[in-house]
């Protein structure tokens, strides 16, 4: 009998279940950057319409990157916090269902496998060595689609989303202070369109989405923040 882990074909799902997963981070990561790019640029640049001293724009540009960049981290950090709560609790109870219904949970089990277009014996025997193995991961991956071994980190989750939106959140900060203030506001403007071309195609390329369309919406984004904001820092600074 072959072992799982020797198994080509299961080799390249566990690769491809990894692959998965980092893609998905670095997807989260670019979303990120994109709103630290975005919110940032907007706060500086009606400031800037403002017609406020360097000073106060210096100190607002960067609370704004601050201020977000936590916020990011306290969010992302309760929401998957919250999720992985909801996925240990999935599993305790799966665990206790399985403590005391462990013949209707293997029948459940081999039912799962078989409705994925496997024989019912050979559904059986694959269920057989499951349940011998861990079967609370079994179960947990066909009825539940939690992996016991990968749960979410919140930790992870909170500190990536921080250092993402810091990474977006320099640009329009960096491009508006060390300009000339007679040049500043388009000169943050063709920065943070760069940017966001950039983070559109990077995440249109992860999610093999149409390119074009993903930098349309997030330059257009983008845009339409920065003449908002700007408009109301001018009205504001009268």
């Amino acid at each position: 009998m072959t072992e799982p882990t020797t198994d080509p074909d299961y080799a390249a799902d566990t690769q491809s279940g990894d692959i998965a997963s980092r893609l998905n981070w670095l997807r989260a990561g670019v979303m990120g950057a994109n709103d630290g790019i975005v919110s940032t640029a907007g706060i500086v640049v009606g400031v800037a319409g403002a017609a406020v001293s360097n000073g106060s724009l210096t100190i607002a540009g960067i609370a704004a990157v601050v201020a977000g960049a936590l916020s990011m981290a306290v969010g992302e950090y309760v929401s998957v916090s919250s999720q992985r709560d909801s996925e240990r609790a999935e599993l305790n109870n799966e665990q206790s269902q399985l403590n005391a219904h462990p013949e209707y949970e293997f029948r459940q089990l081999t039912k799962l496998i078989q409705a994925q277009g496997i024989d019912g014996e050979l559904a059986r025997k694959v269920a057989l060595q499951l349940s011998a193995k861990d079967p609370l991961a079994a179960h947990a991956r066909l009825e539940l689609g939690i992996d016991p071994d990968e749960l979410s980190n919140p930790w992870q989750a909170g500190l990536a989303s921080m250092l993402a939106f810091t990474i977006g959140g320099l640009i329009p900060l960096a491009a508006i202070l060390l300009t000339p203030r007679g040049i500043a506001v388009p000169v943050t403007a063709i920065a943070v369109i760069v940017a966001l071309a950039i983070t559109g195609s990077v995440s249109a390329h992860l999610g093999r989405a149409p390119k074009l369309r993903a930098i349309a919406r997030t330059v257009g984004g983008g845009i339409l923040a920065m003449a908002v904001t700007y408009g109301v820092g001018i009205l504001v600074g009268k």
